[in-house]
């Protein structure tokens, strides 16, 4: 009865709440409404706050946990996520946004991209001339792994496999816990102090230990459940890998990273996804995200990147791309690409100035 509305605590002139008048939230109800169970039962969570709280966590790049804890301290956030009066108590438990990232997929992700392009054209911070320029690279999305070494990988495929095999009440011959710690250690050690002979021993035993393991719960239970049996052919492919081998396995837990090589003086080798990414030549606004596996050629991925940005925005008419897209499949007389040279030769003096803005998307 004494609570005091949002609406008349906040600034009205405040950018959060201007984007929050600004965005539409019955298109976005419509749209991941489907996701939702028709079943009766506990009411579903609003649709508004797990979008309002994504906008929120991808501006701020904050974790699932610190979005929420800044939720409850934040009355413009809450006023952003439609809230009517201040809330004292968290909305949701963090685990749920992982939840509702899995079930609106890429194409969800796709919409809140789009709605976001759409209201900066309402509020005329996007000019709709901007989208017909647009420049496109591809960098590397790490994943949040440990760099691999064949003795770390070894370890972890063990550990993980010893304590699935307790949770089922598989009885193994020895589990090498404690020995395997150790080596491991000793391992790291030698190949500190450069005796590569000796922690190549170490390895090798990490090693046997590992196909021990692997073995002795082949013989315990000849027919695993799917979460065992997808373990077991990773750790399979982790003990047999090669250092020449292709489409090796670098980490346990994200079997499918890559080991992307992008010339970086700094940094060699990065291991994750490759990722396309379109923004606007002019303003720097992105038009289109999207993942790549595999690590193809980045002038293989032109032609998609192409089709996201016409789903999200518009067609537009001329793209700014480095060298690296030279021989690039995308063949189209609608939309003109333009490969980076870097000296202006013949290039008309209008067209070098927004060949030079490519550089933009970099940062």
């Amino acid at each position: 009865m004494f609570s005091i509305e949002l609406s008349k605590l906040v600034n009205p002139s405040h950018p959060m709440v201007k984007l929050a008048k600004a965005i539409d939230w019955d298109r976005l109800d419509e749209v991941f409404g489907k996701t939702y169970c028709p079943n009766k039962g506990r009411p579903g969570i609003s649709t508004r706050l797990m979008v309002a709280l994504h906008y929120l966590k991808y501006t701020y790049n904050l974790s699932d946990e610190a979005v929420v804890e800044g939720w409850i301290e934040n009355p413009y956030w809450q006023y952003f996520s439609g809230m009517k009066y201040f809330e004292h108590e968290f909305p949701i438990d963090p685990s749920s946004m992982t939840r509702w990232r899995k079930r609106i997929k890429e194409s969800g992700a796709e919409e809140l991209l789009k709605e976001t392009i759409s209201a900066g054209l309402r509020l005329k911070a996007i000019n709709a001339s901007y989208l017909k320029r647009v420049n496109v690279d591809t960098t590397v999305q790490e994943k949040s792994i440990r760099y691999p070494t064949y003795a770390r990988l070894y370890d972890r495929a063990r550990a993980r496999l010893v304590k699935l095999a307790k949770a089922r009440g598989i009885n193994l011959r020895q589990n090498y816990n404690r020995l395997s710690r150790k080596m491991l250690i000793q391992q790291s050690r030698y190949a500190r102090a450069r005796q590569m002979k000796r922690a190549f021993k170490c390895t090798q035993k990490l090693r046997v230990w590992l196909g021990r393991v692997i073995r002795d719960i082949e013989r315990k239970c000849p027919k695993p459940d799917e979460e065992l049996s997808s373990l077991l052919k990773i750790s399979k492919r982790i003990y047999f890998q090669k250092k020449q081998d292709k489409d090796k396995i670098y980490s346990v837990h994200e079997s499918h990273v890559e080991c992307i090589s992008k010339g970086k003086s700094h940094k060699r080798y990065e291991f994750g996804c490759k990722v396309s990414v379109a923004a606007t030549s002019r303003g720097g606004w992105f038009v289109g995200a999207k993942a790549f596996h595999g690590n193809p050629y980045d002038g293989h991925t032109l032609a998609e990147a192409l089709k996201q940005i016409e789903r999200l925005s518009q067609r537009p008419d001329h793209v700014f791309v480095d060298q690296g897209y030279r021989g690039h499949n995308y063949k189209s007389g609608e939309i003109e690409v333009h490969v980076y040279r870097s000296h202006r030769g013949r290039i008309a003096k209008s067209l070098w100035k927004w060949m030079k803005r490519r550089a933009a998307i970099e940062p």
